[in-house]
């Protein structure tokens, strides 16, 4: 496991502090709901070893394992009470990691967009970038706080404010494919990509909003499957792979 690993065997980290963007249905694993213990241990072992490699890190998870605001609106709720809902899926997303994590013996905080102390504090930039730089992995849950914005755009936004060299979105997919390469069998991935393209193209990686904020803000982003384990360590190693989305 990683945390019995010599950290002089890792390698050397390519960025200092990053955004790292988690799926919320991947932790469900193969249930159809919640969380598997299997995969909060793996992300978060993957974690801890990059944080030993000198990284700081920021982290937003999606809460679709629990509950997708979009998904409730098709079904009768009210859209920004359905986006509410999933904020708060965010939060628990959130609070499940950090337990992973600190079972590690991994400092770690959570910060919420929305005010609910004592489960998180209050997020604000400037509370965000002291814990970071006192050595603690910080997840901000909650989105942005506002409905009709996903995740994704959360991540963009949170990114910047922490002034992040780069953001990652973990994905079950190796990348960005000219289409859903779970659907279409001659899909074809992309190495490196404009953020212009992308937004022509209309992939569907993120949400249109998420993408603009980053390319308007220089924030460049990396998509790579998170389910392999130790792609993180490689991706923030600067290693090939996965697909690079710059200006």
């Amino acid at each position: 496991m990683f945390n019995h690993i010599d950290i002089q065997t890792m390698a050397t980290a390519k960025y200092k502090r990053i955004l790292l963007k988690l799926s919320g249905e991947s932790l469900q694993g193969e249930q159809n709901y919640g969380h598997d213990v299997n995969v909060l241990r793996d992300y978060a072992e993957q974690i801890q070893r990059i944080q030993q490699m000198g990284v700081e890190i920021g982290i937003v998870i999606g809460g679709g394992n629990i509950f997708r605001g979009i998904q409730g609106a098709g079904r009768g709720f009210d859209r920004v009470k359905g986006d509410q809902m999933g904020m708060l899926a965010t939060i628990i997303n959130s609070l499940a990691l950090q337990s992973a994590l600190e079972s590690l013996g991994v400092k770690c905080k959570v910060l919420t967009s929305i005010r609910m102390e004592p489960i998180g504090e209050y997020y604000s930039k400037a509370k965000a970038l002291e814990y970071l730089e006192a050595g603690y992995v910080v997840i901000i849950g909650g989105g942005t706080s506002n409905p009709y914005f996903s995740t994704d755009t959360a991540s963009a936004l949170r990114g910047i404010e922490i002034e992040a060299e780069v953001m990652f979105k973990g994905t079950r997919v190796d990348g960005i494919y000219t289409a859903d390469p779970e659907k279409d069998p001659t899909a074809t991935k992309f190495d490196t990509i404009t953020f212009d393209e992308v937004i022509d193209r209309r992939l569907k990686v993120m949400d249109q909003t998420a993408f603009t904020l980053c390319r308007e803000n220089h924030l460049s982003l990396i998509v790579f499957d998170m389910d392999t384990v130790g792609n993180l360590e490689k991706v923030v190693a600067g290693e090939n792979i996965g697909t690079v989305v710059t200006e």
